[in-house]
């Protein structure tokens, strides 16, 4: 057996993360806007800091209801301000208040899941990196992908985060090709 991929170092909470959910095919529309809402938050630190305050997140974000925080304004802004438990920037909360809205609107145009995964065409992309250096930080795909979620009105989703979610949600397996997960996941697609 490989070892896993080292971005995850020894973290448990990491390990586990790494070990049960990062790369597995996401086809829950709701649970991908969270994780896109999550990734725009990361913008700036460390992934294991959003993953520490993942269950703070969900419970600040009503559970990441995007029908509930499409209703948002200035009085739950200030709240979230106040609010330790996650990453206080006002920008990017009233981001998630219009990508909620954006989401909605996609939601109903046929539906947020079809929608991202046909830029795949509904298959994930099976890359076959051995080491981290070869992974990319953004791709021409993350790139227009981004680009046409900004055309949809989301906001913190630039070809970079675009890239890491594409990988935490399976779209792409990039999981290094002697990582046990490689194989695990690329059976899930």
């Amino acid at each position: 057996m490989g070892e896993r991929c080292d971005w995850c170092g020894d973290d448990p909470l990491y390990v586990a993360y790494h070990d049960t959910e990062w790369g597995v095919p996401e086809r829950d529309g709701r649970a991908l806007w969270e994780k896109l809402v999550l990734d725009g938050f990361q913008a700036g630190l460390s992934w294991i800091t959003i993953l520490k305050k993942r269950e703070n997140f969900r419970a600040a974000f009503d559970g990441f209801d995007p029908d509930e925080i499409a209703r948002w304004g200035e009085p739950e802004v200030a709240r979230l301000l106040t609010d330790a438990g996650i990453v206080r920037h006002r920008g990017k909360i009233e981001a998630t208040i219009g990508n909620a809205r954006a989401y909605l609107e996609i939601e109903a145009d046929g539906g947020f899941a079809p929608w991202v995964w046909s830029y795949v065409a509904d298959r994930p992309v099976q890359n076959r990196f051995a080491a981290m250096s070869e992974v990319p930080a953004e791709t021409p795909l993350s790139r227009r992908l981004s680009k046409d979620l900004r055309a949809r009105g989301l906001r913190f989703c630039g070809p970079t985060i675009v890239y890491a979610w594409m990988q935490a949600t399976g779209m792409v397996n990039d999981h290094l090709v002697g990582c046990p997960r490689h194989a695990a996941v690329a059976a899930m697609g």
